[in-house]
């Protein structure tokens, strides 16, 4: 199997099993422990801080076009379309696409596009007024592929637009190998269920990536993109940033 092959199967296997936390990784919310009411309800909370920036900043100019890039069940992409004309979701995970068009049923402006392809080309044409990943990035299969999907996703900011982008920079030594998720690989690789490894096991293969910095900025930079403000956090021994980068 490919390396995109393992990592659609791998979001697939947490879509299926455990979707909420696998968007919104609180320990304790692990093994179904998210309630749907109050899992919706921190999406709407963070666009609202969201939409709070905006104001201040002025960006985006127009508020017509919105991307959500990896946007699971759709817990961000919904609350965005209360604010764009449309919001798109994308997501690599078949399953994570079926429960997002679930939830939005019945509502116009918010569309949901499975991405199987280990490029943007499926979203290629009109740009968007902002275009948001929160966390996403640092799950892909490696650093060059998260910067990658930086740089296209830069490419779909149209004038006036604004870009966010919150990925980690840094993180300690002791979080680098990560073991569990290594054996979840190996061991989903000869045919043991992912029930068996998820719940019994408790194993799973979400992956843990950064990027330094330096090489995001430069990314952003080559893009054409100038960042307008940055937040940087360090917790648990990952050091997150947000940047917000206009055209």
């Amino acid at each position: 199997m490919s390396r995109l092959g393992r990592h659609q199967r791998d979001w697939d296997d947490l879509a299926t099993m455990d979707p909420l936390w696998a968007i919104a990784s609180t320990p304790d919310r692990r093994f179904g422990g998210w309630d749907e009411d109050a899992f919706m309800a921190s999406g709407r909370r963070k666009v609202e801080g969201l939409m709070a920036r905006f104001d201040r900043l002025g960006l985006p100019e127009r508020r017509e076009r919105a991307l959500d890039f990896g946007c699971g069940v759709g817990r961000l992409t919904l609350p965005l379309g209360e604010h764009f004309a449309e919001a798109v979701g994308v997501d690599i995970a078949p399953a994570m696409i079926e429960q997002a068009r679930e939830r939005a049923a019945g509502r116009e402006g918010v569309r949901y596009v499975l991405n199987e392809r280990d490029d943007l080309q499926t979203l290629a044409g009109e740009p968007y007024d902002l275009v948001y990943t929160g966390l996403v990035l640092q799950h892909q299969p490696s650093r060059a592929t998260a910067l990658r999907y930086l740089g296209e996703l830069a490419g779909l900011v149209g004038p006036g637009g604004l870009l966010v982008a919150q990925l980690p920079v840094g993180m300690a030594l002791r979080l680098r190998l990560q073991p569990g998720r290594r054996v979840y690989d190996a061991l989903r690789g000869l045919g043991v269920s992912r029930d068996v490894l998820y719940k019994r096991l408790r194993l799973q293969p979400m992956r843990m990536n950064w990027v330094p910095r330096a090489e995001v900025e430069r990314c952003l930079a080559t893009a054409g993109l100038r960042i307008v403000e940055a937040d940087e956090r360090d917790r648990e021994g990952v050091q997150s940033l947000t940047l917000y980068a206009a055209s």
